[in-house]
């Protein structure tokens, strides 16, 4: 095996039996016949079912509806994007020569699949306990530190609640670009507040989750600035 893969296995703490799937769960579609598209899709029921185990045991007293969203929020590609940086994917990722030029290496939805892949692939080497016990080593400690309270409301209508607040108009949504074959799109989307002058951006595999991570992105923005000391944003 690659000495980058074997170094991944140590930072997933699982040896693969069949090392082939781990190369292939780094292998994107652009590299190959041989690519990672139907571990991913194996490995995100994977997780979904792992997070919501997690889920059930930390937040005992939580009814379903809190349960779903906190592990939307935890499954998004954004979260799942920061765990694959963390893991060190942008440096094993086996990419076309052309994705990679194109800083494909760094994209947050191939990392956010590679890392669903590999999720998959374990499942596949080892059935699902070391599944299981990697997305524990992965989300663990972010389950544990979680405020439920925290996640009672999606992004979007979070943020059109805080400027209805403050009697300011509800935020527009726009579709700057879209990315790949129909089947695996990236969107882009943009969250506009004119009232405020203000603008931010999300990615997503769906219109949907670009919507909700720049409605995300724009709510932090709002808050910074809503706890700078006489701050106009204040209700």
């Amino acid at each position: 095996m690659d000495a980058r893969l074997t170094a991944l296995q140590q930072r997933l703490g699982h040896r693969f039996a069949q090392p082939e799937l781990l190369s292939r769960a780094v292998t994107h579609r652009s590299f190959g016949a041989d690519h990672n598209e139907r571990l991913e899709f194996l490995g995100d029921a994977v997780l979904s079912l792992a997070v919501s185990a997690l889920l059930f045991e930390r937040f005992g007293m939580s009814d379903e509806g809190d349960l779903t969203r906190v592990r939307a929020h935890l499954v998004r590609e954004d979260t799942l994007h920061r765990v694959a940086l963390s893991l060190g994917l942008p440096e094993v990722l086996r990419l076309s020569e052309g994705e990679a030029r194109g800083g494909g290496a760094q994209r947050a939805s191939i990392l956010a699949d590679a890392l669903e892949a590999i999720i998959g692939a374990t499942f596949l080497d080892g059935g699902f306990e070391p599944a299981q016990a990697l997305v524990q080593r992965l989300f663990g400690e972010v389950i544990l530190n979680t405020d439920i309270d925290s996640w009672t409301k999606d992004a979007k209508t979070e943020l059109q609640e805080w400027l209805q607040a403050r009697r300011l108009p509800v935020p527009t949504y726009r579709i700057l670009n879209t990315r790949g074959q129909a089947h695996a799109q990236t969107f882009e989307v943009e969250c506009a507040v004119p009232a405020l002058s203000l603008t931010e951006t999300g990615e997503g595999r769906s219109r949907r989750m670009a919507e909700q991570e720049a409605a995300r992105r724009m709510l932090v923005t709002l808050k910074a600035s809503d706890d700078k000391p006489g701050s106009a944003l204040r209700s």
